[in-house]
C-alpha cells in the first residue's frame, strides 16, 4: 500500500489549520492533499496549496469579516469564491481569535442545504 499523500499547503499552514480545526470537536479535518471541512455535504473550509485560508461566512459575518481583517474575498481557479474569505496568515496562526469566526462558520454551513455525498 502506499503511504498517504502529503498535503499541498507548507506544513506550517497544514499545522496551524489542524490546531484550528481540532479546537471544535465536532468537526472533522478532511482531504489528504487539500485539507477542508464540511458538514452535510457542504464544504465551508479549506487550505489552498500556497497555504492560504478561505472561510464560508454568513452575508453578514462575511462584510463584518472582511472589514475587521482588511482582507477579501477568496481567490481561487482565477474565480471569486463569493462566500469564502481568505483568513490573513497571522490570524490562522492565532487559533483562539480564529476559533469564534470558524465556528460561526460551521454554524453557517450547517443552515444549508444537505447535498448528497458520494460515501
Amino acid at each position: 500500500m502506499s503511504p498517504k499523500p502529503a498535503p499541498s499547503a507548507p506544513p506550517d499552514r497544514v499545522d496551524a489549520y489542524d490546531r484550528l480545526v481540532g479546537a471544535l470537536p465536532e468537526v472533522e479535518r478532511k482531504g489528504a492533499t487539500m485539507p477542508y471541512t464540511s458538514v452535510n455535504g457542504n464544504m465551508f473550509s479549506f487550505l489552498d496549496a500556497l497555504g492560504s485560508m478561505a472561510m464560508r461566512l454568513s452575508k453578514t459575518d462575511r462584510d463584518n469579516f472582511i472589514e475587521r481583517y482588511s482582507t477579501t474575498l477568496h481567490h481561487a481557479h482565477g474565480i471569486v469564491q463569493k462566500e469564502y474569505v481568505t483568513v490573513p496568515p497571522d490570524l490562522l496562526d492565532d487559533t483562539e481569535r480564529l476559533l469564534p469566526w470558524f465556528k460561526a462558520s460551521y454554524s453557517y454551513a450547517l443552515t444549508l442545504k444537505a447535498k448528497p455525498t458520494t460515501r
